[in-house]
């Protein structure tokens, strides 16, 4: 993320990071098993790698916490539809064996330079928005 913030800063592009955490996993886990729930994490970052492109970077945080790191954005209507391309991606069925699993994101978005000059204030920007997700209802983008 460090490396992506000075190219972004250098080349005077805009940088989104967006936090995302599933929405009721934990009812995934305990209703299926810890199998069904690391099922869908692996579904998760692969939805997600097919929607962004080489450039980009993905991680997992933990548990069902990830990070999207969009390295070259013109401006910040392109996050937010990058955004809502993964919220519709998420939010589609997950199946393991014959069970069908429903889950959705809560995604928080922060934009360089507008919401933080560096890693730690913009982390702490898209999961403060991430909450605010959580906090609205779920299932979408702040």
């Amino acid at each position: 993320m460090e490396q992506a913030i000075a190219t972004a800063a250098r080349n005077k592009y805009l940088m989104a990071a967006l936090i995302l955490d599933m929405d009721r996993f934990k009812l995934v886990n305990d209703t299926l098993g810890h199998a069904a729930g690391d099922a869908l994490l692996v579904e998760v970052a692969q939805r997600l790698r097919n929607n962004v492109r080489d450039s980009d970077i993905i991680a997992r945080l933990g548990g069902d916490e990830f990070v999207v790191i969009l390295t070259e954005v013109e401006n910040p209507t392109g996050a937010i539809r990058f955004a809502e391309k993964i919220l519709y991606s998420l939010g589609q069925t997950y199946r393991y064996g014959t069970n069908e699993m429903h889950s959705t994101p809560s995604i928080g978005l922060a934009l360089f330079p507008d919401d933080g000059q560096d890693c730690d204030m913009l982390m702490k920007r898209a999961d403060t928005a991430m909450y605010q997700a959580k906090g609205l209802g779920r299932n979408n983008i702040q």
